[in-house]
């Protein structure tokens, strides 16, 4: 994934995380407008989020932050 979206990510997981604390769970639907109008992006990270690391639809925020910071 791109340094852009890698920055989006983590910046939706601090704002959730802030917002609603660390039990927060969210999807990889969270990082995108309600209208898909980058659908590539958003095969790239579904494809992260299903197909290499195999997680659920809802995953907690801070696992997600911390896997994208690895």
């Amino acid at each position: 994934m791109n340094k852009e979206i890698k920055e989006k990510i983590i910046q939706v997981c601090d704002e959730k995380i802030a917002k609603k604390g660390d039990n927060v769970g969210l999807s990889f639907y969270a990082f995108f407008k309600n209208k898909n109008d980058n659908p590539k992006l958003l095969m790239e990270v579904a494809t992260w989020w299903i197909e290499t690391h195999q997680l659920d639809h809802f995953e907690k925020a801070v696992k997600i932050k911390q896997m994208i910071k690895a």
